[in-house]
């Protein structure tokens, strides 16, 4: 079966559908690709704890896999405090409430324009 070939934006807009449909909150994404060369797009999502940031993580990857995109880089799984998922053009970021505070992506990307996605 060939995939279905998504712009980066509608892969950052579909992981974060993913996220939603597992009760990730506060879901946002940040647009940077006249901001970095990083990458296009951040989406940050939040979990209730590090067994519902997995379970998100999860659901993201499996969805996005389903849909012919593997990551180029995953890591936090196991941890569940940040996952990171990179799919070069779209880097997902899953925390735990704490930690998203603390590293503050959209503070640091303050000129990004964001995004907010609701289920």
């Amino acid at each position: 079966m060939k995939k279905k070939v998504l712009s980066p934006l509608a892969l950052a807009r579909l992981a974060g559908r993913l996220a939603l449909a597992k009760k990730g909150f506060d879901v946002k994404i940040l647009t940077l690709k006249k901001l970095s060369s990083v990458c296009d797009y951040f989406v940050v999502v939040s979990g209730e704890a590090d067994v519902h940031a997995r379970a998100v993580g999860n659901a993201v990857y499996d969805g996005l896999s389903e849909a012919g995109y593997k990551p180029y880089h995953k890591e936090g799984m196991k941890e569940g405090n940040w996952i990171l998922l990179d799919y070069i053009d779209v880097v997902v970021h899953i925390f735990l409430e704490p930690t998203r505070r603390y590293y503050a992506l959209e503070k640091l990307w303050g000129d990004a324009p964001v995004e907010e996605l609701a289920g």
